[in-house]
């Protein structure tokens, strides 16, 4: 089962999104939060493999919010659900360590799709999202600044390790979206193995997502 949490503080979305989830056999909504001091109280509670996080709450906003869960509970996937687009707080969220992005005009079936996505370990953003996480990306890239190294003095990122030619390859894969199993066929190798390098290719950049990776992928090609 996956365990999930919403954090929303409309009550008629929550309790239609509880309805729609209960129809699922493999899907169980352990707790339901109406703002983010609430929803990072019970995620520690109740450790859900999923949250469902609206970025627009009472007290304390969703980003907050989201940035605690992460970091108290690395094992717990949240998944934006908003009707936010704009480009900073996308970009918040992104940072804040959320593991996909999905705006409330998302099909039923999209939604669902999404969390199970998440529970496997992938990451999932719109494609409006991802767009704006892509184009902000290659504005930097285009820095004259960055390009010249005049703000290294303030980059306090780690020193991300060298990957071999087969995490490369991994790693482009995921970037175009593809789930572990997905890469295990193409690649000739067993599920647990690819699950093994995705972990270690995290380790070398120091990416805590997948959608992470694959920002820091397309941010080098750029």
């Amino acid at each position: 089962m996956i365990r999930i949490l919403i954090a929303e503080d409309h009550a008629l979305v929550r309790r239609g999104t509880v309805v729609l989830l209960a129809t699922e056999p493999d899907m169980e909504v352990v707790g339901q939060a109406c703002d983010g001091i609430e929803a990072v109280a019970m995620a520690e509670q109740l450790r859900p493999d999923v949250v469902l996080m609206d970025l627009h709450m009472p007290r304390q906003s969703g980003v907050a919010a989201t940035r605690e869960i992460t970091r108290k509970l690395p094992g717990t996937q949240v998944l934006v659900l908003t009707t936010l687009n704009d480009d900073e707080t996308v970009f918040e969220a992104v940072r804040a360590g959320a593991h996909g992005y999905l705006l409330k005009d998302v099909t039923e079936q999209e939604l669902l799709d999404t969390i199970r996505a998440l529970r496997r370990g992938e990451s999932r953003l719109t494609p409006q999202i991802a767009r704006k996480v892509m184009d902000q990306f290659r504005l930097l890239a285009g820095s004259p600044k960055l390009a010249s190294g005049e703000h290294a003095a303030n980059n306090l990122e780690p020193k991300t390790e060298a990957l071999s030619d087969k995490e490369e390859k991994i790693l482009q894969l995921i970037t175009d979206g593809l789930s572990n199993r997905q890469i295990a066929a193409a690649m000739f190798l067993a599920e647990g193995t690819v699950k093994n390098y995705v972990s270690r290719i995290m380790e070398k950049l120091h990416a805590n997502t997948r959608t992470a990776l694959a920002v820091m992928s397309v941010k080098a090609r750029i």
